[in-house]
């Protein structure tokens, strides 16, 4: 670790900070079909935000958001023929295409104003000569040491730049209702002439957006079949293990790199540019059998409780003639056995909570989410922007009424979820969620029994609204009293500020 590099601070300072030139037409290997380009022409990632901030549904803006990430595919001509499949690259010959995303000078305002801790929120890595190394310390990563590292060879791991980047934090929280599915994000920053890990495959789908510099990139099939789509993310390989690269590019700042969940990859710097790339991610664990692990157990204690051949007893003497010891056997009692088995699995599909085990999945995956961020909007609508305050030495503008006439909607399409638990229905939602993944419990409250129906019509009215009148409730006192836990909850909005 003695070679010495500019560090990332003085080479971000170096960048002239001109008009960016007029775009060029993007080039697009792998896939040449067009359509039109949102942010074609590099506008700053605030401004796009700020115009698909005016769009109505949030799964629209989620679309539209999706699109200028990829383009210039079509987004479903992307999921058709090539999510899931086979990576994909576009090259724009644009710098400054994701240009406000994040930033090195983003980096450095994070280590010196936000507590940032090694192991927690930043990996310092090397790979050198075959071998890939972790050089975390203990304790919050400060400026001093983590530039040093840098300037030493090493790259620089931001495991969750959400929880200190608002921009990053807008994309996710916007991209994860096009998925589906939980959004994340690391930022990688290497120095000139380095290669910070080893090659490996990953359990996510990665979308990879090159911000600064340039990076050299390797990336392989599948080694087997079973390494299609993993479920769990690779160890570390040796060169011998993988063959020889499908893809092999440099990318420059403005371009993406896509490659489903199994394929190996692999980014080196060349000697006269650092890299700044950000790794936008998701589908972790979001298969048919992540469902079916939820759905099998469920569908088996319920056809137990009702079915009785469930429940009769395996024959007195089948571990005489079952098991692997017995594999080779040739024995009609075998066949008999395994034409029992199958019987019972098609049976099972009779007794299988599809809905149920889906919600389970939707639990979860609330609970991953990250909260909203509020566009001027919705924060001048919601309960964030509601006037009460302390002035002048009292309390002014509490006691703002939701009436049958106000007009309310849910926040975001995807914010709240009703969700059986047993005996009882709850509301799951977003709002109150952390930016750090998991750091407080899901978020949930028991739903009265009275309010279930006007839940439900507030969900499929959006992105409509709704007077809190037309709410199916029995009286005008309960149709106000769901509106106010909502608003209070954050989890609708008036059409016009209270």
């Amino acid at each position: 670790m003695e070679r010495k590099h500019m560090s990332a601070f003085a080479l971000y300072q170096t960048i002239s900070p001109e008009t960016p030139p007029p775009a060029k037409k993007p080039s697009l290997q792998l896939q040449q079909e067009e359509e039109d380009c949102v942010n074609g022409d590099g506008e700053d990632l605030n401004a796009l935000l700020a115009d698909i901030s005016k769009i109505n549904n949030s799964r629209e803006r989620a679309s539209k958001l999706f699109q200028w990430l990829i383009n210039p595919i079509p987004a479903k001509t992307f999921f058709k023929e090539t999510w899931e499949k086979k990576p994909i690259l576009v090259q724009r010959k644009n710098p400054h295409y994701y240009r406000g995303l994040f930033s090195t000078a983003e980096f450095d305002r994070i280590l010196r104003q936000e507590d940032v801790q090694y192991g927690v929120n930043l990996d310092v890595t090397s790979y050198t000569n075959g071998k890939r190394e972790t050089h975390n310390p203990p304790g919050r990563a400060l400026p001093f040491t983590v530039w040093d590292f840098f300037e030493s060879g090493c790259s620089l791991r931001m495991l969750n730049p959400q929880a200190f980047s608002s921009n990053v934090w807008n994309v996710l929280s916007i991209l994860q209702e096009q998925f589906g599915s939980m959004a994340g994000a690391n930022v990688y920053l290497t120095p000139p002439g380095t290669q910070g890990f080893a090659p490996h495959y990953d359990d996510i789908e990665a979308f990879v957006v090159q911000l600064e510099g340039k990076k050299h990139w390797r990336v392989y099939n599948p080694r087997t079949e079973d390494e299609i789509l993993p479920v769990l993310s690779s160890p570390n390989f040796n060169q011998a293990d993988i063959g020889k690269p499908i893809l092999e590019v440099v990318l420059e700042a403005g371009d993406l790199l896509y490659f489903p969940r199994g394929f190996i990859h692999q980014g080196d710097c060349l000697p006269d540019a650092h890299s700044l790339h950000i790794t936008v991610s998701s589908y972790q664990k979001n298969s048919w059998g992540d469902l079916l692990q939820k759905l099998v157990p469920a569908a088996l204690e319920v056809a137990t409780e009702e079915d009785v051949e469930f429940r009769q007893g395996l024959p007195l003497d089948y571990l005489t003639y079952m098991g692997v010891q017995n594999s080779d056997m040739e024995n009609p009692r075998r066949t008999k056995f395994f034409s029992r088995i199958e019987s019972l699995m098609k049976k099972l599909i009779n007794y299988a909570p599809v809905d149920a085990a889906v919600d389970q999945k939707a639990r979860g995956f609330l609970h991953d989410c990250l909260p909203p961020m509020l566009t001027p909007e919705e924060l001048a609508s919601s309960v964030q922007g509601a006037p009460a305050r302390w002035e002048r030495g009292q309390v002014v503008d509490v006691g703002k009424q939701i009436t049958t006439q106000t007009r309310v909607r849910l926040l975001r399409a995807g914010c709240a979820r009703l969700c059986s638990d047993g005996e009882a229905v709850r509301l799951y939602h977003t709002t109150d969620n952390s930016r750090v993944y998991h750091k407080e419990e899901p978020k949930s409250f028991e739903m009265n029994a009275e309010h279930t129906d006007a839940m439900e019509f507030l969900i499929h009215s959006y992105p409509k609204f709704v007077t809190v009148g037309s709410f199916p409730c029995d009286s005008a006192e309960d149709k106000i009293s769901l509106a106010e836990l909502l608003f209070e909850r954050g989890i609708i909005r008036t059409a016009e500020p209270l």
